[in-house]
Protein backbone atom coordinates (compact mmCIF):
# COMPACT_ATOMS: atom_id res chain seq x y z
CA UNK A 1 0.00 0.00 0.00
CA UNK A 2 0.99 3.61 -0.62
CA UNK A 3 0.15 6.73 1.36
CA UNK A 4 0.27 10.37 0.30
CA UNK A 5 0.68 12.78 3.20
CA UNK A 6 -0.04 16.40 2.34
CA UNK A 7 0.23 19.48 4.58
CA UNK A 8 -3.05 21.41 4.72
CA UNK A 9 -2.68 25.02 3.46
CA UNK A 10 1.00 24.49 4.23
CA UNK A 11 2.29 28.07 4.33
CA UNK A 12 -0.68 29.16 6.44
CA UNK A 13 -0.23 26.16 8.74
CA UNK A 14 3.45 27.09 9.25
CA UNK A 15 2.39 30.57 10.40
CA UNK A 16 -0.27 29.13 12.71
CA UNK A 17 2.17 26.65 14.25
CA UNK A 18 3.84 29.55 16.08
CA UNK A 19 0.74 31.75 16.42
CA UNK A 20 -2.11 29.52 17.65
CA UNK A 21 -4.38 32.58 18.04
CA UNK A 22 -4.77 32.47 14.23
CA UNK A 23 -6.18 28.94 14.29
CA UNK A 24 -9.79 29.85 13.41
CA UNK A 25 -9.15 33.17 11.69
CA UNK A 26 -8.84 33.97 7.97
CA UNK A 27 -5.13 33.93 7.01
CA UNK A 28 -3.39 34.35 3.66
CA UNK A 29 0.27 34.22 2.61
CA UNK A 30 1.57 36.36 -0.26
CA UNK A 31 3.98 35.59 -3.08
CA UNK A 32 7.37 37.19 -3.70
CA UNK A 33 7.37 40.96 -3.23
CA UNK A 34 3.97 40.72 -1.52
CA UNK A 35 2.30 40.46 -4.91
CA UNK A 36 -0.61 38.04 -4.69
CA UNK A 37 -2.14 35.24 -2.60
CA UNK A 38 -0.38 31.86 -2.77
CA UNK A 39 -1.85 30.15 0.31
CA UNK A 40 -5.24 30.53 2.02
CA UNK A 41 -6.87 29.15 5.12
CA UNK A 42 -10.33 27.63 4.84
CA UNK A 43 -11.71 30.72 6.60
CA UNK A 44 -10.09 32.95 3.96
CA UNK A 45 -11.61 30.86 1.19
CA UNK A 46 -15.02 31.33 2.85
CA UNK A 47 -14.55 35.11 2.51
CA UNK A 48 -14.24 34.65 -1.25
CA UNK A 49 -10.49 35.28 -1.45
CA UNK A 50 -9.23 33.63 -4.63
CA UNK A 51 -5.85 32.00 -5.16
CA UNK A 52 -3.65 34.49 -6.99
CA UNK A 53 -5.69 37.51 -5.88
CA UNK A 54 -3.51 40.68 -5.90
CA UNK A 55 -2.96 42.31 -2.54
CA UNK A 56 -4.73 45.55 -3.48
CA UNK A 57 -8.01 43.61 -3.65
CA UNK A 58 -7.65 42.71 0.04
CA UNK A 59 -7.13 46.21 1.45
CA UNK A 60 -10.72 46.59 2.61
CA UNK A 61 -10.69 43.22 4.40
CA UNK A 62 -7.37 44.09 6.04
CA UNK A 63 -8.55 47.54 7.18
CA UNK A 64 -11.59 45.95 8.81
CA UNK A 65 -9.41 43.35 10.55
CA UNK A 66 -11.15 40.47 8.78
CA UNK A 67 -8.03 38.80 7.38
CA UNK A 68 -4.43 38.37 8.53
CA UNK A 69 -1.79 38.72 5.81
CA UNK A 70 1.80 37.42 5.84
CA UNK A 71 4.71 37.76 3.44
CA UNK A 72 6.31 34.49 2.36
CA UNK A 73 8.76 33.27 5.00
CA UNK A 74 10.74 30.67 3.05
CA UNK A 75 13.27 30.04 5.82
CA UNK A 76 10.45 28.99 8.16
CA UNK A 77 8.54 26.97 5.58
CA UNK A 78 11.64 25.11 4.39
CA UNK A 79 12.68 24.22 7.93
CA UNK A 80 9.23 22.94 8.93
CA UNK A 81 9.09 20.95 5.70
CA UNK A 82 12.40 19.24 6.58
CA UNK A 83 11.07 18.44 10.05
CA UNK A 84 7.83 17.06 8.64
CA UNK A 85 9.71 14.78 6.21
CA UNK A 86 11.97 13.62 9.04
CA UNK A 87 8.90 12.50 11.01
CA UNK A 88 7.45 10.71 7.96
CA UNK A 89 10.70 8.81 7.37
CA UNK A 90 10.18 7.16 10.74
CA UNK A 91 6.69 5.98 9.74
CA UNK A 92 7.46 3.90 6.64
CA UNK A 93 10.40 1.99 5.11
CA UNK A 94 10.32 4.06 1.90
CA UNK A 95 9.55 7.79 1.59
CA UNK A 96 9.57 9.94 -1.56
CA UNK A 97 9.53 13.69 -0.94
CA UNK A 98 7.28 14.95 -3.73
CA UNK A 99 7.14 18.67 -2.87
CA UNK A 100 7.67 21.02 0.05
CA UNK A 101 4.45 19.78 1.69
CA UNK A 102 3.85 16.34 0.13
CA UNK A 103 5.43 12.92 0.46
CA UNK A 104 4.62 9.40 -0.69
CA UNK A 105 5.07 6.55 1.79
CA UNK A 106 5.37 2.94 0.62
CA UNK A 107 4.52 0.14 3.05
CA UNK A 108 6.01 -2.64 0.93
CA UNK A 109 5.79 -6.01 2.63
CA UNK A 110 3.85 -4.59 5.58
CA UNK A 111 0.51 -6.05 6.56
CA UNK A 112 -1.77 -3.70 8.49
CA UNK A 113 -5.13 -4.77 9.99
CA UNK A 114 -6.41 -1.18 10.14
CA UNK A 115 -5.06 1.29 7.55
CA UNK A 116 -7.44 3.99 8.75
CA UNK A 117 -5.93 3.85 12.24
CA UNK A 118 -2.43 3.92 10.79
CA UNK A 119 -3.31 7.00 8.75
CA UNK A 120 -4.59 8.75 11.88
CA UNK A 121 -1.46 7.76 13.76
CA UNK A 122 0.77 9.29 11.04
CA UNK A 123 -1.33 12.43 10.96
CA UNK A 124 -1.25 12.90 14.74
CA UNK A 125 2.50 12.26 14.91
CA UNK A 126 3.20 15.05 12.38
CA UNK A 127 0.80 17.36 14.22
CA UNK A 128 2.39 16.59 17.59
CA UNK A 129 6.03 16.93 16.53
CA UNK A 130 5.81 19.68 13.89
CA UNK A 131 2.44 21.39 14.45
CA UNK A 132 1.29 20.94 10.83
CA UNK A 133 -2.17 19.44 10.13
CA UNK A 134 -2.15 16.99 7.23
CA UNK A 135 -4.41 14.95 5.01
CA UNK A 136 -3.57 11.28 4.42
CA UNK A 137 -4.67 9.16 1.47
CA UNK A 138 -3.89 5.42 1.44
CA UNK A 139 -4.37 3.12 -1.56
CA UNK A 140 -2.72 0.31 -3.59
CA UNK A 141 -0.96 2.71 -6.04
CA UNK A 142 0.53 6.20 -5.97
CA UNK A 143 -2.14 7.63 -8.28
CA UNK A 144 -4.95 6.12 -6.20
CA UNK A 145 -3.25 7.50 -3.07
CA UNK A 146 -3.48 10.93 -4.72
CA UNK A 147 -7.21 10.35 -5.27
CA UNK A 148 -7.64 9.24 -1.65
CA UNK A 149 -5.77 12.29 -0.40
CA UNK A 150 -8.02 14.56 -2.47
CA UNK A 151 -11.09 12.95 -0.91
CA UNK A 152 -9.59 13.09 2.60
CA UNK A 153 -9.48 16.89 2.39
CA UNK A 154 -13.03 17.14 1.00
CA UNK A 155 -14.82 14.82 3.44
CA UNK A 156 -14.44 16.22 6.97
CA UNK A 157 -16.32 13.27 8.45
CA UNK A 158 -13.34 11.03 7.59
CA UNK A 159 -11.01 12.92 9.90
CA UNK A 160 -8.64 13.91 7.06
CA UNK A 161 -7.78 10.26 6.34
CA UNK A 162 -9.18 8.29 3.39
CA UNK A 163 -8.38 4.64 2.63
CA UNK A 164 -9.20 3.08 -0.75
CA UNK A 165 -8.61 -0.63 -0.26
CA UNK A 166 -11.50 -2.63 -1.69
CA UNK A 167 -12.67 -2.58 -5.34
CA UNK A 168 -15.97 -1.07 -4.18
CA UNK A 169 -14.24 1.80 -2.38
CA UNK A 170 -12.01 2.51 -5.39
CA UNK A 171 -14.91 2.45 -7.87
CA UNK A 172 -16.97 4.81 -5.72
CA UNK A 173 -14.05 7.25 -5.41
CA UNK A 174 -13.30 7.23 -9.15
CA UNK A 175 -16.96 7.78 -10.00
CA UNK A 176 -16.99 10.99 -7.93
CA UNK A 177 -13.69 12.39 -9.27
CA UNK A 178 -13.80 14.68 -12.36
CA UNK A 179 -11.37 13.53 -15.04
CA UNK A 180 -9.50 16.85 -14.85
CA UNK A 181 -8.62 16.17 -11.21
CA UNK A 182 -6.63 13.03 -12.04
CA UNK A 183 -2.97 13.46 -11.11
CA UNK A 184 -1.04 13.96 -14.35
CA UNK A 185 -3.98 14.98 -16.55
CA UNK A 186 -3.34 18.50 -17.86
CA UNK A 187 -5.80 20.95 -19.37
CA UNK A 188 -5.28 19.86 -22.97
CA UNK A 189 -5.76 16.20 -22.14
CA UNK A 190 -8.79 17.10 -20.04
CA UNK A 191 -10.36 18.82 -23.07
CA UNK A 192 -9.63 15.76 -25.20
CA UNK A 193 -11.17 13.36 -22.69
CA UNK A 194 -14.26 15.50 -22.19
CA UNK A 195 -14.67 15.73 -25.97
CA UNK A 196 -14.87 11.93 -26.03
CA UNK A 197 -17.39 11.90 -23.15
CA UNK A 198 -14.91 10.66 -20.55
CA UNK A 199 -16.04 12.85 -17.66
CA UNK A 200 -14.94 10.99 -14.54
CA UNK A 201 -11.89 9.06 -13.43
CA UNK A 202 -14.00 5.89 -13.66
CA UNK A 203 -14.81 6.66 -17.32
CA UNK A 204 -11.09 7.04 -17.95
CA UNK A 205 -10.24 3.68 -16.38
CA UNK A 206 -12.91 1.97 -18.53
CA UNK A 207 -11.72 3.52 -21.80
CA UNK A 208 -9.99 1.14 -24.29
CA UNK A 209 -6.32 0.82 -23.32
CA UNK A 210 -5.17 1.13 -26.97
CA UNK A 211 -7.08 4.43 -27.37
CA UNK A 212 -5.58 5.84 -24.15
CA UNK A 213 -2.04 4.91 -25.23
CA UNK A 214 -2.60 6.39 -28.71
CA UNK A 215 -3.89 9.75 -27.47
CA UNK A 216 -2.14 10.14 -24.08
CA UNK A 217 1.08 8.19 -24.79
CA UNK A 218 2.74 5.82 -22.32
CA UNK A 219 2.18 8.32 -19.49
CA UNK A 220 -1.60 8.11 -19.90
CA UNK A 221 -1.44 4.33 -20.19
CA UNK A 222 0.42 4.12 -16.87
CA UNK A 223 -2.09 6.43 -15.20
CA UNK A 224 -4.93 4.21 -16.38
CA UNK A 225 -3.24 1.09 -15.00
CA UNK A 226 -2.54 2.88 -11.71
CA UNK A 227 -6.22 3.83 -11.38
CA UNK A 228 -7.11 0.20 -12.08
CA UNK A 229 -4.98 -0.81 -9.09
CA UNK A 230 -1.79 -1.90 -10.87
CA UNK A 231 1.28 -0.11 -9.48
CA UNK A 232 3.42 1.29 -12.34
CA UNK A 233 5.09 4.35 -10.81
CA UNK A 234 8.23 3.63 -8.82
CA UNK A 235 9.18 5.34 -5.59
CA UNK A 236 11.87 7.95 -6.25
CA UNK A 237 13.71 7.97 -2.94
CA UNK A 238 16.96 9.34 -4.38
CA UNK A 239 16.85 12.88 -5.76
CA UNK A 240 18.58 12.98 -9.15
CA UNK A 241 21.16 15.77 -9.61
CA UNK A 242 19.73 18.78 -11.42
CA UNK A 243 20.82 19.36 -15.02
CA UNK A 244 20.31 23.12 -14.71
CA UNK A 245 20.22 25.32 -11.61
CA UNK A 246 18.60 28.75 -11.64
CA UNK A 247 18.56 31.37 -8.90
CA UNK A 248 16.61 34.54 -9.60
CA UNK A 249 14.56 37.11 -7.73
CA UNK A 250 12.39 40.08 -8.54
CA UNK A 251 13.67 43.21 -6.86
CA UNK A 252 11.71 44.89 -4.08
CA UNK A 253 11.83 48.03 -6.25
CA UNK A 254 12.90 48.79 -9.80
CA UNK A 255 16.64 49.48 -10.01
CA UNK A 256 18.57 51.66 -12.44
CA UNK A 257 21.97 51.72 -10.71
CA UNK A 258 24.61 49.12 -11.51
CA UNK A 259 25.85 48.49 -7.95
CA UNK A 260 22.70 46.95 -6.36
CA UNK A 261 22.03 44.87 -9.49
CA UNK A 262 25.65 43.71 -9.42
CA UNK A 263 25.26 42.66 -5.78
CA UNK A 264 22.07 40.75 -6.62
CA UNK A 265 23.79 38.86 -9.46
CA UNK A 266 26.76 38.05 -7.19
CA UNK A 267 24.38 36.65 -4.55
CA UNK A 268 22.57 34.55 -7.15
CA UNK A 269 25.84 33.18 -8.55
CA UNK A 270 27.04 32.35 -5.02
CA UNK A 271 23.78 30.53 -4.29
CA UNK A 272 24.11 28.52 -7.53
CA UNK A 273 27.64 27.53 -6.51
CA UNK A 274 26.38 26.39 -3.09
CA UNK A 275 23.67 24.28 -4.72
CA UNK A 276 26.24 22.70 -7.03
CA UNK A 277 28.44 21.74 -4.09
CA UNK A 278 25.44 20.38 -2.16
CA UNK A 279 24.72 17.88 -4.95
CA UNK A 280 28.40 17.15 -5.66
CA UNK A 281 28.36 18.70 -9.14
CA UNK A 282 30.23 21.28 -11.21
CA UNK A 283 29.02 23.55 -14.03
CA UNK A 284 30.71 24.42 -17.32
CA UNK A 285 28.38 27.27 -18.36
CA UNK A 286 26.88 30.27 -16.60
CA UNK A 287 24.06 32.51 -17.88
CA UNK A 288 23.13 35.93 -16.51
CA UNK A 289 19.85 37.61 -17.46
CA UNK A 290 18.07 40.87 -16.67
CA UNK A 291 14.41 41.80 -17.02
CA UNK A 292 12.62 45.11 -17.04
CA UNK A 293 8.98 45.29 -15.90
CA UNK A 294 6.77 43.87 -18.66
CA UNK A 295 3.70 45.09 -16.79
CA UNK A 296 4.87 48.68 -17.33
CA UNK A 297 4.77 48.94 -21.15
CA UNK A 298 5.14 52.72 -20.96
CA UNK A 299 8.71 52.22 -19.73
CA UNK A 300 11.64 51.25 -22.03
CA UNK A 301 11.92 47.45 -22.25
CA UNK A 302 15.19 45.49 -22.30
CA UNK A 303 15.57 41.80 -21.44
CA UNK A 304 19.15 40.69 -22.21
CA UNK A 305 20.99 37.48 -21.36
CA UNK A 306 24.49 36.17 -21.94
CA UNK A 307 26.02 32.72 -21.52
CA UNK A 308 29.73 32.32 -20.80
CA UNK A 309 31.83 29.20 -20.40
CA UNK A 310 34.20 28.48 -17.54
CA UNK A 311 37.78 27.50 -18.33
CA UNK A 312 37.20 24.37 -16.25
CA UNK A 313 33.83 23.14 -14.97
CA UNK A 314 33.64 24.11 -11.32
CA UNK A 315 31.55 24.99 -8.28
CA UNK A 316 33.70 27.64 -6.62
CA UNK A 317 31.73 30.66 -5.47
CA UNK A 318 34.71 32.88 -6.33
CA UNK A 319 34.92 31.68 -9.94
CA UNK A 320 31.17 31.70 -10.59
CA UNK A 321 30.67 35.14 -9.05
CA UNK A 322 33.57 36.56 -11.09
CA UNK A 323 32.25 35.05 -14.33
CA UNK A 324 28.72 36.28 -13.59
CA UNK A 325 30.05 39.81 -13.07
CA UNK A 326 31.81 39.65 -16.45
CA UNK A 327 28.53 38.64 -18.12
CA UNK A 328 26.57 41.35 -16.31
CA UNK A 329 28.97 44.11 -17.38
CA UNK A 330 28.66 42.90 -20.99
CA UNK A 331 24.84 43.12 -21.09
CA UNK A 332 24.34 46.13 -18.80
CA UNK A 333 22.71 49.16 -20.38
CA UNK A 334 22.13 52.40 -18.53
CA UNK A 335 18.74 54.10 -18.74
CA UNK A 336 16.53 51.12 -17.96
CA UNK A 337 14.61 50.30 -14.77
CA UNK A 338 15.32 46.64 -14.03
CA UNK A 339 12.83 44.50 -12.14
CA UNK A 340 14.57 41.12 -12.00
CA UNK A 341 17.97 39.48 -12.36
CA UNK A 342 18.99 35.84 -12.39
CA UNK A 343 21.80 33.36 -12.85
CA UNK A 344 21.59 29.92 -14.48
CA UNK A 345 24.37 27.32 -14.37
CA UNK A 346 24.32 24.47 -16.88
CA UNK A 347 26.60 21.92 -18.50
CA UNK A 348 26.51 20.18 -15.13
CA UNK A 349 28.72 17.14 -14.51
CA UNK A 350 29.62 15.13 -11.38
CA UNK A 351 32.42 16.80 -9.43
CA UNK A 352 34.58 13.69 -9.80
CA UNK A 353 34.31 13.75 -13.60
CA UNK A 354 35.60 17.26 -14.36
CA UNK A 355 37.67 17.34 -17.54
CA UNK A 356 40.52 19.79 -16.91
CA UNK A 357 41.88 21.98 -19.70
CA UNK A 358 45.45 21.57 -20.89
CA UNK A 359 47.84 23.30 -18.48
CA UNK A 360 45.20 23.78 -15.75
CA UNK A 361 46.58 25.07 -12.44
CA UNK A 362 45.75 22.03 -10.29
CA UNK A 363 47.34 23.63 -7.23
CA UNK A 364 44.96 26.58 -7.40
CA UNK A 365 41.98 24.27 -7.93
CA UNK A 366 42.88 22.27 -4.81
CA UNK A 367 43.15 25.47 -2.76
CA UNK A 368 39.76 26.61 -4.09
CA UNK A 369 38.21 23.26 -3.15
CA UNK A 370 39.61 23.48 0.39
CA UNK A 371 38.42 27.08 0.70
CA UNK A 372 34.89 26.15 -0.39
CA UNK A 373 34.79 23.29 2.12
CA UNK A 374 35.69 25.74 4.88
CA UNK A 375 33.10 28.24 3.63
CA UNK A 376 30.37 25.57 3.61
CA UNK A 377 31.33 24.42 7.12
CA UNK A 378 31.02 27.99 8.42
CA UNK A 379 27.65 28.41 6.68
CA UNK A 380 26.39 25.14 8.14
CA UNK A 381 27.41 26.18 11.65
CA UNK A 382 26.57 29.88 11.67
CA UNK A 383 23.94 30.28 8.94
CA UNK A 384 23.81 30.92 5.20
CA UNK A 385 24.71 34.60 5.53
CA UNK A 386 27.60 34.09 7.98
CA UNK A 387 30.25 34.50 5.30
CA UNK A 388 30.08 35.76 1.73
CA UNK A 389 32.08 36.90 -1.26
CA UNK A 390 32.82 40.63 -0.96
CA UNK A 391 31.12 41.34 -4.31
CA UNK A 392 27.81 40.27 -2.73
CA UNK A 393 27.87 43.52 -0.75
CA UNK A 394 25.55 44.44 2.09
CA UNK A 395 22.93 46.54 0.30
CA UNK A 396 19.29 45.62 0.82
CA UNK A 397 18.01 47.67 -2.13
CA UNK A 398 17.57 44.58 -4.35
CA UNK A 399 16.00 42.32 -1.72
CA UNK A 400 12.42 41.11 -1.92
CA UNK A 401 9.72 43.27 -0.39
CA UNK A 402 8.55 41.38 2.72
CA UNK A 403 6.69 43.96 4.74
CA UNK A 404 4.58 41.37 6.55
CA UNK A 405 7.09 38.59 7.14
CA UNK A 406 6.79 36.71 10.42
CA UNK A 407 9.81 35.77 12.49
CA UNK A 408 12.13 32.96 11.43
CA UNK A 409 11.27 31.14 14.65
CA UNK A 410 13.22 27.95 14.00
CA UNK A 411 16.25 29.09 11.98
CA UNK A 412 17.41 32.43 13.42
CA UNK A 413 18.64 32.81 17.02
CA UNK A 414 17.65 36.46 17.24
CA UNK A 415 14.08 35.70 16.12
CA UNK A 416 13.35 32.71 18.33
CA UNK A 417 10.11 32.79 20.27
CA UNK A 418 10.52 34.12 23.82
CA UNK A 419 8.53 32.40 26.58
Amino acid sequence: MYALVDGNCFYVSCERAFQPCLETRPVVVLSNNDGCVVSRSEEAKALGIEMGAPIHQLKELVSKGKVHIFSSNYALYGDLSRRMMSVLRRQAPMVEVYSIDEAFLHFEGISCPDWQALGQEIRMEVLRQVGIPTGVGIAPTKTLAKVANHLAKKQKAWGSVCVLETPEQIESALRSLPVGKIWGIGRQHEKLLLKHHLRTALDFTEAPAAWVRQHLSIVGARLQLELQGQACLKMETIIAPKKNICTSRSFGQMLSDFKPVSEAVANHAHRCACKLREQGSAAALITVFLNTNRFRPELPQYNPSLTLSLLNAGNSSLDLVARAQTALRAIWRQGYAYKKAGVIVSGIVPEQEIQLSFGADTGRLEKQRALMQTLDALRARYGHDAIAVATQGSSKAWHLRQERRSQRYSTCWSEMMEV
